[in-house]
């Protein structure tokens, strides 16, 4: 399938399995996000709050950013292009991995592919799209990788 430069949120009929949308926004992630994410969701780990911890106890020796920040980024970027304006609601989110550690300084930026498309049974105008987010840093190392489900409308007639 073709690479396409998306340019704003696609109806249901308008995808088809195999498009990959690359994103163009990019995002370096700084230790602010990583402590007001971390703290605003009461996760006292030390492996994303404690700097001399990291340093001294980790194979990492500094904090790692929050993986679930991580993931609300790649997924937040894949808005505007996917689904902005025409998601009804998510319905999943699964196979969610992290093969490699994000630091304050990097720079993210994504990708996403519909991997699979069905009809809603019991909604006419909508269908249920599944979505491969890919993240990545400045160096194109994967940093986070997950599938999405999603109800989304179909093109108004």
């Amino acid at each position: 399938m073709p690479i396409i430069d998306a340019q704003g949120g696609k109806w249901f009929d308008e995808l088809d399995v195999g498009q990959i949308y690359r994103h163009a926004i990019r995002r370096t992630v700084t230790e602010t996000d990583n402590v007001m994410f971390t703290t605003m969701t009461h996760n006292p780990a030390q492996l994303h709050l404690d700097a001399h911890y990291c340093a001294t106890e980790t194979e990492f020796g500094k904090p790692l950013i929050n993986s679930y920040f991580t993931l609300a980024l790649i997924v937040g970027i894949s808005v505007g292009d996917t689904t902005l304006g025409t998601a009804v609601a998510n319905l999943s989110t699964d196979k969610v991995r992290f093969p490699k550690p994000l630091f304050a300084g990097d720079t993210i930026h994504c990708e996403t592919e519909v991997i699979a498309l069905r009809e809603s049974k019991s909604r006419p105008t909508q269908g249920i799209v599944t979505f491969e987010h890919r993240g990545f840093n400045q160096n194109d190392e994967l940093i986070c990788i997950l599938q999405r489900s999603g109800l989304q409308h179909k093109k108004p007639r």
